[in-house]
């Protein structure tokens, strides 16, 4: 090999370790940890570690004994003096949490925060437990989460494959102010539409956003999914009734609404993309696929 080639392969080499994922650093004897997003509650107890937690925030209620547990507010909106009441010495927070002024005063703060990067498919939520565990210092005990996520992503992958023509799904995240906030590419509700077994039908448009009369005729799903009013956000506009969708004239058009075929889901069950993804995915195919869906 050539001088130049060693040099183009190690240079190679350097930029795919550079692009792998940060894990989250380690903090084995953190004994009050706080956490920031229902799918990293989630994670901390399927790794066995609940015992560790002091608090959580409002979108992490499940399972329900933490809910036992204080709640510091909303994980996108959170106040620096509501996290540091509960005097963590450790908060994993996932991708995303807020607002950004308040992660800048928590970190000045000194207290380890931990943030805990998104995924949607197997390799990323696979990450997502891998950084949890790591960041707990038991980094031995991802290993069996993450084949028993895996299992439940095989048997939908099975269960898909024998579902024949794919249906067309929308997400709607909210109808407040009469506006229907869909999912689009990129989006958590498109994502484990696609984990069902299912064709997103709202094209065109990156992550959450308002769709306009036109745009909704034009996506003309086979089915409609939303989050359930059991859902810590239900008060802000999220989830929805038939009798709701029929009533706006656009959405009243769709197959969907026409032939009654609107599905709700628990939020974080649907949403969390944690441990019961899987199970989440399932779910969804035999309610889009089967008699009732």
């Amino acid at each position: 090999m050539t001088p130049l080639a060693r040099l183009a392969a190690a240079s190679a080499g350097l930029l795919s370790v550079l692009a792998l994922p940060a894990l989250a650093d380690s903090h084995p004897d953190a004994s009050r940890v706080l956490s920031l997003g229902g799918s990293v509650t989630e994670i901390v107890y399927a790794l066995g570690q609940q015992d560790r937690l002091i608090g959580r925030d409002t979108t992490s209620s499940f399972p329900a004994e933490v809910q036992a547990l204080p709640d510091v507010g909303y994980v996108r909106a959170l106040s620096p003096e509501g996290v540091l009441s509960v005097q963590p010495d450790l908060i994993l927070a996932e991708e995303g949490a807020g607002p950004p002024e308040a992660i800048a005063v928590l970190k000045e703060a000194g207290i380890p925060l931990e943030t805990i990067p998104e995924g949607h498919d197997a390799d990323g939520l696979a990450a997502k437990v891998e950084a949890v565990a790591e960041a707990l210092g038991v980094a031995d005990a991802a290993g069996p989460v993450i084949d028993s996520l895996r299992a439940d992503l095989d048997k939908v992958t099975e269960v898909n494959r024998a579902a024949g023509e794919k249906k067309r799904v929308m997400f709607v995240l909210s109808l407040q102010g009469g506006r229907v906030m869909a999912g689009g590419e990129g989006s958590g509700g498109g994502a484990i539409i696609e984990l069902a077994g299912a064709e997103n039908a709202v094209s065109g448009i990156t992550g959450y956003k308002p769709l306009t009369d036109e745009a909704i005729t034009a996506a003309a799903p086979d089915v409609i999914v939303m989050m359930s009013r059991g859902d810590p956000e239900a008060d802000s506009g999220h989830g929805g009734s038939l009798a709701q969708l029929a009533g706006m004239p656009a959405l009243a058009t769709t197959p969907a609404v026409r032939d009654g075929r609107v599905i709700t889901m628990d939020g974080l069950l649907l949403l969390g993309f944690g441990p019961r993804t899987g199970q989440a995915a399932l779910q969804l195919h035999d309610a889009i696929y089967g008699e009732n869906g």
